[in-house]
């Protein structure tokens, strides 16, 4: 398939590209689920979650490893808590989608993978998700559950046209089969393959050739977090009730305009993934979300 030259994103390419209107309830702006967070690494998920939350995401679930499930739910109180098995190592185990039926199924949004750190039981969960969830709900791939799914694409067909992808560039050559060449041809071979819409470094693919380029970020975005609050904030948008595109353009340029705000408050280097999550607002109003 041809692949279009990336439309650059601007705040009035945003504004003219208006994110839905949201219900008055948690239910009416979206069931968010984040799986993730295994004993070692519960942060990861906590940074998503609440960046879900930050862009207007509604009621959200976050299921983790059993040994950290009730700190995260006295850190993250906003959240729901659901606790997942695990292996003698404190990752997450085979055969932990099983109870997670119920979240799967009625969720708007699922995220999966930040803070997940073991093939063996992120492949489980990564290959049963298809089946799991329900007819419409939307999902997100991010970090360790990309490392899995290179050996997946059968399992995972059935979730074309609804599916995000947020791989680093590591994780493209693991999708891909290759070394990499540059952003925007890793993005739009994964898009196609995978039937994704796909946010690789500073573009965004979808499965139909469109692609866009953000307009704004710097170096300061890459320290430890910064993903897992980029795709915590493209699965709020996508519980909101946009579509896998909108939510990904505006996430991924609503993410590095938050690290300008903080690179003149803090400098272009140093700041923390955490310090984002209180940019998020602000700059979805100067968007006009």
């Amino acid at each position: 398939m041809p692949v279009s030259e990336p439309v650059p994103v601007t705040p009035n390419l945003l504004r003219e590209w208006a994110l839905p209107e949201v219900g008055g309830s948690k239910y009416g702006r979206g069931q968010v689920l984040v799986v993730g967070g295994v004993a070692k690494t519960p942060g990861a998920a906590m940074l998503s979650a609440t960046a879900a939350l930050r862009v207007g995401g509604g009621r959200l679930t976050l299921a983790v490893a059993e040994s950290v499930a009730l700190h995260v739910a006295v850190a993250l109180p906003e959240s729901g808590v659901q606790p997942l098995p695990e292996d003698d190592g404190g990752h997450v185990a085979v055969g932990a989608i099983q109870g997670l039926a119920d979240d799967l199924g009625s969720a708007d949004a699922v995220l999966v993978g930040p803070g997940l750190d073991e093939p063996d039981g992120s492949r489980d969960l990564v290959a049963g998700l298809a089946a799991a969830v329900g007819d419409e709900t939307v999902v997100v791939l991010d970090a360790f559950a990309l490392g899995v799914a290179a050996d997946l694409v059968d399992e995972l067909a059935p979730l074309r046209g609804r599916l995000v992808m947020t791989p680093n560039s590591g994780e493209a050559e693991r999708l891909l089969g290759r070394d990499s060449s540059d952003d925007h041809t890793d993005a739009a071979e994964i898009a196609e393959r995978y039937g994704a819409v796909v946010s690789l470094g500073g573009v965004v693919a979808a499965p139909d050739g469109r692609s866009w380029a953000k307009g704004t970020g710097a170096g300061g975005l890459g320290t430890s977090g910064s993903g897992d609050v980029l795709s915590g904030a493209i699965t709020g948008l996508l519980a909101r009730g946009a579509d896998v595109a909108q939510a990904t353009v505006w996430a991924t340029q609503v993410h590095a305009a938050a690290g300008d705000r903080l690179a003149v408050q803090v400098g272009p280097m140093g700041y923390l993934a955490s310090e984002l999550l209180g940019e998020i607002p602000r700059v979805l109003v100067e968007f006009g979300a």
